[in-house]
């Protein structure tokens, strides 16, 4: 058996270990305020054009926008035999992977946005999250394998088949509801202050972004 200090799970378990992070928007934020002081500047601050062209210049520059990452750390087993099943070989691979949540906001047009002016709040529709393909990271790959003898061809076939099974449960997991539900709280926080701070800064002064995915119902 060649054992690298991997300690045995139960057969085709998987354990999920998830460490999400959002990026950072600061210089996102700073490059559209300029733009809007700049816009500002140019109509003057009697002329404060229209702030839903204002949002859709501050999306166009955005484009696709990675709100929130996950590292995953599922748990996979793999068996193969030879010699009509008189040599049995079995490879369990713990194999990290990183999954990305996007939202496409080249997809949100005027349909999408909605400006309140009596209460001064911009209401936005966002298109549902894009799931990335999960990454494996197999470079920090940790395996153990059982076996009397496992020949080299063998081994690849186990790893090939753990990539598989690796991959497969990273993108089940990463549906999983709570990750969901926390990319989904980036991506409206991430917006807020992608519109807000462009918005203030074009003079429209403190305004009130609500912003929900398809599906979700509107904020009173």
């Amino acid at each position: 058996m060649d054992d690298e200090r991997l300690s045995s799970p139960a057969p085709h378990s998987v354990v999920v270990t998830a460490r999400a992070s959002t990026l950072p928007w600061l210089i996102a934020i700073v490059a559209l305020a300029l733009a809007a002081w700049a816009s500002w500047r140019a109509f003057g601050p009697h002329k404060l054009g229209d702030p839903l062209a204002t949002s859709l210049v501050a999306f166009q520059k955005q484009d696709k926008l990675t709100v929130f990452s996950a590292q995953l750390s599922p748990v996979v087993s793999a068996s193969d035999s030879a010699l009509f099943g008189l040599l049995k070989s079995r490879q369990v691979a713990v194999i990290p992977a990183r999954v990305d949540y996007t939202v496409d906001l080249s997809k949100v047009g005027r349909d999408r946005l909605a400006w309140d002016a009596a209460a001064h709040r911009l209401s936005v529709q966002l298109p549902a999250l894009l799931v990335s393909q999960p990454n494996l990271d197999e470079g920090h790959a940790q395996y153990l394998r059982e076996g009397v003898w496992i020949t080299p061809t063998t081994q690849d076939r186990l790893t090939r088949n753990n990539t598989l099974l690796a991959e497969q449960q990273a993108r089940q997991q990463a549906g999983n509801p709570v990750l969901m539900d926390l990319a989904r709280s980036a991506a409206k926080d991430a917006i807020r202050q992608n519109l807000a701070i462009p918005l203030k800064v074009a003079g429209y002064g403190d305004v009130t972004v609500s912003v929900r995915f398809d599906g979700e119902p509107a904020q009173p």
